[in-house]
């Protein structure tokens, strides 16, 4: 007998598909279908299909295409010219007005084309606001003349270009041009090298849908610049005329201009528009390229053969001596002075402050600003190409169009160094994060941990005063995670600047750092080396973060009072009333079944709530009404003597010398 039972499979679109569209909403939507169709199929069905060669290269057909394509690319021109800008401050820049400007991008698309021709006459022409002057000092007269054309379709287009290209750079996030800003790119070189290519399909479809509109202006042309023959009349502009002599040749011309139109469309359909499934920001490659395939031209368009130019005010020399000062005010609150060669780890619960702190010293956050000097330069007026900081986010942000090896090189790049020179040294760090053979292939191609490789080598690749690294290792498994560290020690060692780590991981924060800083609420709660922060952390958060037990409370006579009434006791005695942290390894406490006897004078009854493996040890978790959670590491020997699994109630015990007191 057949298993009566199917297993369904979920795919995207399958829900859409499985629904059955109710009749109220059917029937309008196919009337709605069917009244936007039918002026479609009024011109098929009028087409005289026979005479369709004579119609469309008769002589004033042919003059109005050709000027209707002048117009359109020149009017394509100036949209891409005065638009693109246009596009990024709105995206980008928050300024007075901005709803305004916005409002007067809209206007042209729902104005009526004639009334924007009259509104044109009145602001160019000859006695309009602006005309007298361009014709008296320029000489030039834009009613009645191409140029006007020209001006007109580009009026009526241009926010089909705006509004799409401002759609995409609000998808793209900042941290790509941030990073490329933190390896010494500057804002322009930025646009042009990350920008823009990452928002090419926003670019295109704005572009071809401006073209388009322009290409079949009507109104605010023949309002504007009026309708003279191989002047200004378009073929929009002869399809008008035709009507009235040669409705046949008319509707022949109409077929031209709609068949351009759905040409566009379908181009677009499912590539730049809702129906596809790109993103804007990363665009997949379906083909892999091996290692000793070459880099595509537009991974290598921002290169050329001769240095690059640069306004960055350090020199990209490997060697040097930085000194770290910063006061830091706003959220994050802080002094941090720090001897060349220093790497500092900065830990604390989400919400302390970390990456605050190093967009602050970055100069790219309004939460907090940094007094910040490295060596004998005050960097705090400079953009934050100018600093010599690099940065490598969280996620990387490797730059999707380029290949690993062009993001590598990109901070050398950026500060003048010649290509082959950048492509050299970019190959070398590659080689020694284990990345080398994935040169040639894009972020698309890379795995999170080869990706995050490559993002480390590109900070380190670009020679910065200062190094900021926000959890750098965190998408790595543990085996390639100690050969990068082992990678980054030794850099570290020899580097003349300071290096900022941001990380939720205490052996980084240990193996890596000559000094643990702890955020907590913007503020350092604590500033000390790894060892001393290990020994007596003065944070809850950062004790557990090194796998201590660790409960605040107020000190009394023989140990420390718990806020939910229990009490730790502790050989050693702060003053009473005062606040402190109990710290206990796990290590150190006892599990029993049976409440134990002896010496021990803490302990509390409990159950088992989960068990984890670390390493040959293992930790278990027990809860219990009169403590708070306790972490015990066992043998898994002794697990196995006590029967131990979740639930099982077992007894805990700590010695009164194993206890620590932390005074907070």
């Amino acid at each position: 007998m057949k298993n009566s039972s199917r297993s369904h499979h979920w795919s995207p679109g399958a829900r859409s598909r499985g629904l059955r569209a109710p009749v109220t909403l059917l029937v309008p939507a196919l009337l709605a279908v069917a009244f936007l169709l039918m002026p479609l199929v009024g011109i098929l069905a009028r087409t005289s299909w026979s005479d369709l060669g004579t119609h469309l290269s008769s002589p004033g057909v042919t003059e109005a295409l050709k000027l209707s394509l002048l117009v359109s690319f020149w009017a394509l021109g100036l949209s891409l010219l005065l638009g693109v800008p246009l596009a990024w401050l709105l995206a980008r820049v928050d300024f007075p007005g901005k709803a305004l400007v916005r409002s007067l991008v809209l206007l042209p698309m729902v104005l009526p084309p004639t009334v924007g021709g009259v509104a044109l006459l009145l602001g160019f022409g000859r006695r309009g606001l602006l005309g007298p002057w361009l014709e008296d000092t320029f000489g030039i007269t834009l009613p009645f003349h191409t140029s006007g054309a020209v001006v007109a379709a580009t009026f009526v287009a241009m926010p089909f270009l705006v509004i799409s290209l401002e759609g995409a750079l609000g998808g793209l996030r900042p941290r790509y041009e941030e990073t490329a800003a933190s390896l010494g790119a500057s804002p322009f070189r930025v646009f042009l090298t990350v920008t823009l290519p990452m928002v090419a399909p926003g670019l295109a479809a704005g572009a071809a849908l401006t073209w388009a509109r322009a290409l079949g202006e009507f109104g605010a042309t023949i309002t504007f610049a009026g309708n003279l023959p191989g002047t200004t009349q378009t073929l929009p502009l002869q399809v008008y005329l035709l009507l009235q002599n040669s409705p046949e040749a008319a509707t022949s011309v109409s077929l031209l201009l709609l068949a351009i139109a759905m040409a566009v469309l379908v181009a677009l359909r499912g590539r730049w528009t809702g129906g596809g499934t790109r993103s804007v920001s990363v665009r997949p490659v379906s083909v892999l390229r091996t290692e000793d395939s070459p880099g595509t031209e537009e991974s290598r368009a921002y290169e050329s053969d001769e240095p690059a130019p640069t306004d960055a005010p350090w020199s990209p020399s490997p060697t040097g001596s930085w000194a770290l000062h910063a006061e830091v005010s706003g959220f994050t609150e802080l002094t941090l002075e720090a001897k060349p060669g220093t790497t500092i780890a900065v830990v604390g619960e989400n919400g302390a402050g970390k990456t605050t702190l190093l967009r602050a010293l970055l100069g790219l956050t309004p939460r907090a600003r940094a007094a910040l000097r490295l060596g004998d330069q005050d960097v705090t007026g400079l953009a934050p190409h100018r600093r010599g900081v690099a940065w490598v986010p969280q996620d990387g942000a490797l730059f999707p169009h380029m290949t690993a090896l062009a993001n590598t090189a990109y901070g050398l790049r950026a500060q003048g160094v010649a290509r082959a020179e950048a492509r050299r040294e970019a190959q070398a760090w590659l080689d020694r994060l284990g990345v080398g053979r994935l040169a040639q292939r894009r972020p698309g191609q890379l795995s999170g941990g080869q990706a995050q490789r490559v993002a480390l080598a590109r900070a380190l690749a670009a020679r910065p005063r200062l190094l900021l690294l926000d959890e750098p290792l965190a998408a790595l498994d543990q085996t390639t995670r100690a050969r990068v560290r082992h990678t980054l020690r030794t850099h570290l060692d020899g580097f003349g600047g300071v290096c900022l780590i941001v990380t939720h991981d205490p052996v980084e924060a240990v193996s890596l750092a000559d000094r643990v800083l702890v955020l907590d609420g913007g503020r350092a709660l604590q500033d000390a080396p790894p060892a001393e922060v290990t020994r007596h952390p003065r944070s809850p958060w950062v004790a557990r973060m090194l796998g201590r037990n660790a409960w605040p409370g107020e000190a009394g006579a023989d140990g420390l009072a718990l806020p939910g009434g229990g009490r730790i006791v502790a050989a050693e005695q702060l003053p009473a009333g005062s606040r402190a942290l109990a710290i206990i390894a796990p290590e150190s406490v006892s599990v029993h079944r049976d409440r134990p006897g002896g010496s021990p004078r803490n302990t509390w009854p409990g159950t088992v709530r989960e068990i984890t493996a670390t390493g040959s040890r293992l930790r278990v978790l027990i809860g219990s009404p009169h403590a708070p959670d306790l972490v015990a590491e066992i043998t898994p020997q002794a697990a196995a003597e006590l029967r131990l699994a979740e639930g099982v109630a077992v007894w805990s015990s700590v010695k009164a010398t194993e206890v620590t007191l932390v005074p907070l």
